[in-house]
């Protein structure tokens, strides 16, 4: 056995040193008494009943109770897979209690900040946001709170996807109306079957070759443009969240021109060029 490799391998799952060692040499004999363990496994005797306890702990040692108390492996094939799904679900309640402890934060906060930003200043219309979680969450919350009209410039790569969102199936069905012009390119049956549900539901979904921009406006006077970043080696969007009607007016207005001259189909056949520069 490759000991050393195996050592290090059991560190990376979730055991420390003293018990990767340990679990080794107990899976090389039926069993072991604490000390004759700790000898073998070169681990310090005043350690040994805790790195013992914690490996009965995670599921890799088991007490065999006779006379003296003794020690065997738990087979490797039900001790991994089992501690890690208990990490997993330790895990996921650790954060499930951070999500509802933040989202009480975030809610308190909120306040503070709204009283502390008290006064109109003079861009506060306007908002530059880079992080791709923030730009969805302020996405989301405007198609949350939509109440007429909402129309996006669609295209890869998405901070949040139109098309597998179920916000916009939401929007629709409380009577916003709802249009979608989306840069062609490879779709998966998925999303095909998406868009005739989207269609089914009178949410509008047309195509283009290409789009110069991302753009979601919200009622004509709230929304986000999102432009590809320059400088970055790797895609990346930096939004502008804006709350503007007369902004919001002239970015409508673009998206009709666009809309105009779309095609329903997933590729079109020809689309004219005027007003793509």
């Amino acid at each position: 056995m490759d000991y050393e490799k195996y050592w290090r391998r059991l560190q990376q799952v979730g055991l420390n040193a003293y018990e990767a060692r340990s679990y080794l040499v107990l899976m090389g004999h039926p069993r072991f008494k604490a000390l004759e363990l700790a000898a073998r496994a070169r681990v310090p005797r005043q350690k040994i009943y805790e790195v013992l306890d914690s490996l009965v702990d995670k599921g890799f040692a088991q007490v065999i109770q006779e006379k003296t108390k003794l020690f065997s492996a738990v087979e490797p094939g039900l001790a991994i897979p089992a501690y890690l799904e208990r990490q997993r679900e330790a895990m996921e309640r650790q954060l499930e209690e951070q999500r509802r402890m933040g989202q009480a934060l975030a809610e308190e906060l909120k306040r503070l900040y709204a009283a502390g930003q008290g006064g109109a200043g003079t861009l506060d219309y306007l908002r530059i946001v880079g992080d791709p979680v923030q730009i969805a969450a302020h996405y989301r919350s405007m198609l949350e709170s939509v109440e007429q009209r909402y129309v996006e410039f669609s295209r890869p790569p998405y901070a949040v996807d139109p098309l597998d969102e179920q916000l916009v199936k939401q929007a629709a069905e409380r009577g916003v109306a709802c249009r979608i012009l989306q840069e062609a390119g490879p779709m998966d049956a998925a999303h095909r079957q998406r868009i005739e549900e989207y269609r089914q539901l009178g949410i509008g979904v047309r195509f283009v070759p290409s789009l110069p921009m991302k753009l979601a406006v919200f009622d004509g006077k709230q929304g986000l443009v999102s432009l590809l970043d320059p400088v970055k080696t790797r895609p990346a969007w930096t939004a502008v969240v804006f709350d503007h009607s007369s902004f919001g007016e002239a970015l409508e207005t673009l998206f009709e021109q666009w809309w105009e001259r779309a095609s329903e189909h997933e590729f079109p056949l020809e689309v004219s060029q005027t007003g793509a520069s």
